[in-house]
């Protein structure tokens, strides 16, 4: 059973359909925004800004939208203002570095599903979450709404504010260079 009824219920001022919308969304909110801002205060400074501003904004939420991607897309870009005031840099999108030779089409067209998925299969060992933190906001943000909230990449596209092929190509990206800082974390693995 979806949050429609808390949302409808919020939207009419029912403060006790706020509880339950903080109950059912609270883990996952958390752990999105620790991955973002990579502090527990702060990111528990920002789950309460973010109901907040969801008790300010509700009565302006389309129902007919997805609460889950509206939700975070509004905690994402508190998010984001307090990363670009504290650590700027942090928010950077390396490019050039993440792929030295080879076309764009031959990055998209690569031969490595079968090496993705296998690092997908250990997302929640120490060792991936380790090398997790080690990306940049992108990166993390990107495969945290992929593979630990299981969006669909229409509904990352929605919370990034982001065309559906950026989400592709982010998330490609992001996959490949987890892959190799694993490989070079761990030389005895096989992350292939």
């Amino acid at each position: 059973m979806g949050p429609e009824n808390e949302v409808a219920r919020l939207r009419r001022g029912d403060m006790d359909a706020l509880s339950a919308l903080i109950s059912r969304y609270q883990n996952r909110l958390y752990r999105y925004l620790l991955r973002l801002v990579r502090e527990p205060a702060e990111a528990e400074d920002l789950f309460q800004q973010t109901w907040l501003r969801v008790v300010e904004k509700i009565r302006g939420f389309d129902p007919n939208r997805n609460f889950d991607a509206w939700l975070f897309t509004v905690a994402r870009n508190l998010a984001i203002d307090r990363l670009r005031r504290i650590q700027p840099e942090s928010l950077d999108e390396p490019v050039s570095e993440d792929f030295p030779g080879g076309t764009a089409m031959d990055r998209l067209t690569s031969k490595e599903p079968a090496a993705l998925d296998r690092v997908l299969e250990r997302e929640r060992s120490s060792r991936l979450a380790v090398a997790l933190v080690d990306l940049s906001v992108p990166f993390r943000e990107v495969l945290t709404l992929r593979f630990e909230e299981e969006m669909k990449l229409e509904e990352i596209a929605e919370v990034l504010g982001a065309p559906l092929s950026t989400v592709k190509s982010r998330l490609r990206r992001s996959l490949d260079q987890l892959r190799r800082r694993l490989e070079t974390r761990y030389p005895g693995e096989n992350w292939q």
